[in-house]
């Protein structure tokens, strides 16, 4: 087993990391940019090197500077967390040449998969559905229009080399192709530095369902299950569960079937997930395939009992799975939900909100969860992903887990930056998130709307008005004062759930 492990990644995932690693007696090495330099991933693991300035461009994307602390610290193995270099397939082979182990898949499936059009090809030789698009990279905006015309309108322009939603553009009609190409390819080149495009019929109303992967060195590979994902802001998610309400036992063995062969079609190793999109009569399509440990891991491990930062350190070990498909059948149980919570102002167009977090409390209690990087005192930064956490909970059932999470999203605090807590929370309420009637564009669309009219209905209880001015004025005194001994009351207007709905001056 790996004794030691540099964890070249920052925030919430370092920390969810090498917390696994001290239970494992794995001693780890963490690296951190000058805006970093007080942050929590620093003090979770044993030994930690400064790597450059807060870009990440100068920092956490420094390929060379990571190496040159793995060899200085002299560890065995580099663990990528996500984002970042997680999916450079450039990066995991230098590791391997460099002679550390990867605990990752090899760099020639993350090629295989980096490329979409490349892993469409390989889907289908492997007799994956995929959607109806193009099998190379589009030249122009006429390319794309001869193949809109073909297939017709609405499609989707997505990057070669893209994910998280960038370089993605919707086109519903000839007139917006120019605009959104050309929009895109900037996109796609300032996020991945590939400009190169591809196209695919858009699909109406489908939901995102996700399969988690394992497979070990030894051949054997296995899913455990899969997650709904649907609920998504600009192709970002927002909400998770697991199991998906939409996905029956007969379906999730057949979609399960399908992750499987895919990632025996790329000669796939360790953890990755599947992703598939469900449409309206049942049939399903390879959308993509990620490489490395999803944001959302949390929900599988809850329902199936599973450390899978663990399992991924077995299998880069040399280790089999110790579990059958049948095994992890058996063993999933209950219901869980995942909320990503963001500083961000979600009335005024999601704008990222930056500054240090004066109260950060998230609420205990059988079932739940918090995985973050962050803590009070800790800045907010506009140099990474404003994600302050996640918030997970577990429950015999789904109705019990929303629930538990509608509670969690009501008690949880946080003052110094807005964040989509009251957002979170309206989706968790509403009747189309209660029924499972939701899809990819539901939290763009019909939520948001349902929360921002919401947010503009007028205060009418005096005693509820009286609190936010007195919420108001105290933080104002504390900020003069320099105290921070009253979090709880400053933080007594986000509590309620309806802090954008006036901002007194």
């Amino acid at each position: 087993m790996i004794k030691s492990l540099l964890i070249a990644n920052r925030g919430e995932i370092a920390v969810r990391v090498a917390r696994t690693c001290r239970e494992m007696g794995v001693r780890t090495v963490g690296v951190f940019s000058d805006a970093d330099r007080h942050a929590v991933h620093v003090e979770a693991v044993d030994e930690s090197y400064h790597i450059g300035a807060s870009p990440s461009a100068e920092s956490y994307l420094r390929q060379d500077r990571l190496l040159d602390v793995a060899k200085r610290a002299n560890v065995e193995a580099i663990h990528p967390g996500y984002g970042f270099l997680a999916e450079n397939a450039e990066f995991a082979a230098r590791v391997v040449q460099s002679k550390f182990i990867w605990v990752g898949p090899p760099a020639a499936a993350i090629a295989a998969m980096g490329s979409k059009t490349g892993a469409r090809a390989l889907m289908t030789k492997a007799g994956v559905p995929v959607v109806p698009g193009t099998e190379h990279s589009l030249l122009s905006a006429a390319d794309a229009e001869r193949f809109a015309r073909a297939a017709g309108f609405p499609i989707l322009i997505k990057a070669v080399a893209g994910g998280g939603g960038k370089g993605m553009r919707v086109v519903s009609q000839a007139g917006e192709m120019r605009a959104a190409f050309e929009a895109a390819q900037r996109e796609a080149l300032a996020a991945f530095g590939d400009g190169s495009l591809y196209a695919e019929k858009y699909l109406a109303k489908p939901r995102h369902i996700e399969f988690q992967i394992l497979a070990d060195v030894h051949g054997h590979v296995v899913h455990l299950g899969e997650r709904e994902c649907s609920l998504q802001r600009r192709h970002q998610k927002i909400v998770e569960e697991s199991p998906s309400i939409a996905v029956s036992p007969e379906l999730r063995a057949r979609m399960g079937t399908t992750a499987v062969a895919a990632a025996q079609a790329c000669g796939y190793v360790n953890a990755g997930t599947v992703e598939m999109l469900l449409d309206q009569s049942g049939s399903y399509y390879f959308l993509e395939m990620n490489t490395r440990l999803q944001v959302e891991h949390p929900v599988t491990e809850e329902v199936t009992g599973l450390d899978l930062v663990r399992l991924q350190l077995a299998i880069a070990s040399g280790e089999s799975l110790p579990f059958t498909q049948e095994d992890v059948n058996r063993r999933r149980r209950g219901h869980a939900i995942e909320v990503r919570v963001y500083a961000e102002d979600v009335p005024n167009g999601f704008l990222p909100s930056t500054g240090v977090l004066k109260s950060l409390r998230a609420v205990a209690g059988p079932g739940i969860r918090e995985d973050s990087g962050l803590r009070v005192g800790s800045e907010v930064s506009r140099y990474y992903d404003p994600m302050v956490g996640k918030l997970i909970v577990h429950a015999e059932d789904r109705e019990a887990a929303r629930r538990r999470m509608v509670r969690v999203l009501t008690e949880s605090e946080i003052a110094g930056v807005r964040s989509n807590l009251p957002y979170c929370r309206h989706i968790l309420e509403s009747e189309a998130f209660k029924c499972g009637d939701f899809h990819t564009r539901s939290a763009d669309t019909n939520l948001l709307e349902s929360y921002l009219q919401e947010c503009r209905e007028p205060v009418e209880d005096e005693n509820l008005l009286a609190a936010a001015l007195a919420a108001a004025y105290l933080t104002r005194q504390t900020s003069a004062n320099g105290d921070s001994h009253l979090p709880g009351i400053v933080s007594t207007w986000s509590r309620v759930g309806r802090q954008e709905t006036m901002r007194p001056r």
